[in-house]
């Protein structure tokens, strides 16, 4: 199974989701028995899962997930919705826990967006961002 890895625009989750698809011996797994093999897998990620992100873990039926802070802004695993746990949806639920390395995670991700894209088609010059290091 071919699988594209590694584009910008991609949340975390689906990347981590395609990596594991992509190696055969794992491919064959979920094809045999998918809900048995999401359950076994522990997903950590630097910011909480997205409402989008949340709904596609759980519809896989994943095991865990862990995440550094939380967002506060599309949040799905309890800073704005509660996606992992919410009973009125169909699939099973799932564990989440977050605020591990919450300072570390915010900081990873204001370089990340501080930096320039360099596979941008025209890249965009973010001369004025500056990397704000003090936590709230």
């Amino acid at each position: 199974m071919k699988v594209a890895l590694e584009l910008g625009t991609r949340h975390a989750e689906f990347e981590g989701i395609d990596m594991i698809l992509a190696q055969e011996e794992y491919f064959a797994k979920i094809q045999q028995d998918s809900r048995s093999f999401w359950k076994d897998v522990t997903l950590y990620v630097t910011i909480e899962p997205c409402v989008m992100c949340a709904s596609a873990l759980r519809q896989l039926g994943i095991g865990h997930v862990y995440f550094g802070a939380g967002n506060d802004r599309f949040g799905g695993n309890g800073s704005v919705f509660n996606i992992h746990t919410d009973t009125k949806l169909p699939h099973s639920p799932y564990p989440s826990e977050g605020g591990y390395y919450r300072g570390e995670a915010i900081i990873i991700l204001r370089k990340f967006y501080v930096g320039e894209n360099m596979h941008a088609p025209e890249p965009k010059k973010k001369k004025h961002r500056v990397l704000k290091e003090e936590l709230p």
